[in-house]
């Protein structure tokens, strides 16, 4: 069997147990594969100070969240090129969102890992990367990080699994291309021709990707700064798929690989949606969680699911009895749209032990986010929604975007206001930075407004941060840092 080594270059200075990691290692350690993690989360020549950040955001509120945290102060690049000696792995791995990193850090980039990588001796391994940045940028990452052998685009987990049982079955894959190019899902370069594979078929079953493999993070991983408190917690997903296109948003780039590129103009939802959602089944979900709970002792879990609520009802329901007749002490984190909080879904919700719920505000100007964002969203219900659930007790979270091309200094005062009359309990803001091949990018690059590609990445702001048509990058700094105190009236 291979060895697989997985390489997570989280720079956040916080764990995160990336799903990418756990579904990946899960599988193929069920499959005999020798699988190991080199995390690069607490290194201090590494990782920057994230939590100082979203503290300061509003996502988290202040705790002795540093106390529970050990740094290493070894070079990370004599650590990394040791645990390869040592290791001797036939496979090399880590995967992806964006080059434009996503607010909270949940994800890492290609960037990050080639950059621990490309100097060191890899021992003959071979380099694989995946994600929604491989699905999206296949050929300039492949030419322009030239020591990784191939890129997996679409959802990874299957892929890799195959390329490791031809490995076994063909020692000499790492010479030739002849056997990988059966392989679908798969792009490389030979001979200094780019090769793309046809697409792989979609995931629809994920129970067979469970049980995830978190037992490959260490302790420190687990721990994390939540509303106040220090918790033990997972990052998790329950079901894979949005019904949704906003232009922007990383979702359309796995549903433009797979097929799903039409979507309604009034709503901006994705025709056939229900073949694009999947959903594990309740007792895989329920068994997950007991597992989690009873015996990591974890007390969150953050749901990663796109959009929670428009996850297979009878899934839900039959979740919630099971959760509900439970003993099982969580407390779950999920994110969705206003338009699924009602007093029918508030019940579920408290059935299933959420505890807290993140919705999209994006901004005020319900045409502007219409036009630039296909993002449709009735305004008075994400009032209701945000009052339904401050009476039920479950914390909101309001996520909101600012410095849009051709947005002025009025939308985003009225953002502000509208954030004050919503009144949630956690706020955050982020620059606008649509990710890359999304509709909004591509759009985008033909106005010159944004590159090609961005490999550098401004770590605090989390995008490269420009003037805009209509204000400029100082401006945008000011209320980028300022937002949380100006709905607070702090300032």
């Amino acid at each position: 069997m291979s060895k697989i080594l997985f390489l997570n270059p989280n720079k956040w200075g916080r764990g995160i147990t990336h799903i990418w990691i756990a579904s990946h290692s899960g599988i193929l350690k069920r499959n005999n594969h020798k699988v190991e993690l080199f995390d690069a989360s607490f290194y201090s020549n590494w990782s920057l100070n994230e939590v100082k950040f979203q503290t300061k955001n509003d996502m988290y509120k202040k705790t002795n969240y540093d106390d529970f945290l050990k740094f290493n102060s070894n070079n990370i690049l004599e650590d990394l090129q040791k645990k390869i000696n040592e290791f001797k792995p036939d496979f090399i791995f880590w995967s992806a969102i964006s080059s434009h990193i996503h607010g909270e850090g949940e994800y890492v980039n290609i960037q990050n890992g080639y950059d621990l990588l490309k100097d060191l001796d890899a021992k003959n391994a071979i380099l694989i990367t995946g994600g929604l940045q491989a699905t999206s940028a296949t050929e300039i990452i492949l030419k322009k990080m030239q020591r990784i052998n191939y890129l997996i685009s679409g959802e990874s987990e299957l892929v890799l699994l195959e390329i490791l049982k031809n490995f076994d079955n063909q020692k000499e894959l790492k010479n030739t291309n002849e056997d990988i190019e059966n392989i679908d899902g798969i792009s490389y370069i030979k001979e200094e021709k780019f090769f793309q594979n046809k697409k792989q078929k979609i995931i629809n079953d994920l129970d067979k990707l469970s049980p995830y493999d978190y037992d490959i993070f260490d302790k420190q991983s687990l721990i994390r700064p939540y509303n106040g408190s220090v918790v033990r917690a997972v990052d998790y997903e329950m079901s894979r798929g949005c019904i949704y296109s906003c232009n922007y948003c990383v979702e359309t780039i796995i549903q433009k690989y797979y097929g799903f590129t039409e979507s309604s103009p009034n709503t901006g939802a994705i025709k056939n949606f229900k073949s694009y959602l999947r959903s594990k089944s309740a007792k895989k979900i329920f068994d997950e969680l007991v597992y989690l709970n009873k015996v990591k002792n974890v007390e969150l879990i953050r749901c990663q699911d796109t959009n929670f609520l428009t996850n297979d009802r009878h899934v839900l329901l039959e979740l919630s009895d099971l959760i509900d007749k439970s003993d099982l002490n969580i407390k779950i984190y999920i994110e969705t749209r206003p338009e699924g909080i009602n007093e029918k879904s508030i019940e579920l919700l408290k059935k299933l032990k959420i505890d807290g719920v993140g919705m999209g505000i994006e901004m005020a100007d319900a045409k502007f986010r219409e036009d630039k964002l296909n993002r449709f969203a009735n305004q008075e219900k994400t009032l209701s929604a945000f009052e339904l659930l401050k009476n039920n007790g479950i914390k909101r979270t309001a996520y909101n975007i600012i410095g849009l091309p051709n947005q002025n200094e009025d939308s985003i005062l009225k953002t502000i206001e509208f954030n004050k009359v919503l009144n949630p309990d956690n706020i955050t803001v982020a620059f606008y930075s649509p990710y890359y091949g999304t509709k909004s990018q591509l759009d985008g690059k033909e106005a010159g407004i944004f590159d090609d590609y961005e490999f550098d990445v401004d770590s605090a702001l989390r995008t490269k941060s420009k003037d805009t048509d209509l204000l400029p990058v100082e401006k945008l700094k000011f209320y980028k840092e300022n937002f949380v105190k100006l709905v607070r009236n702090e300032i």
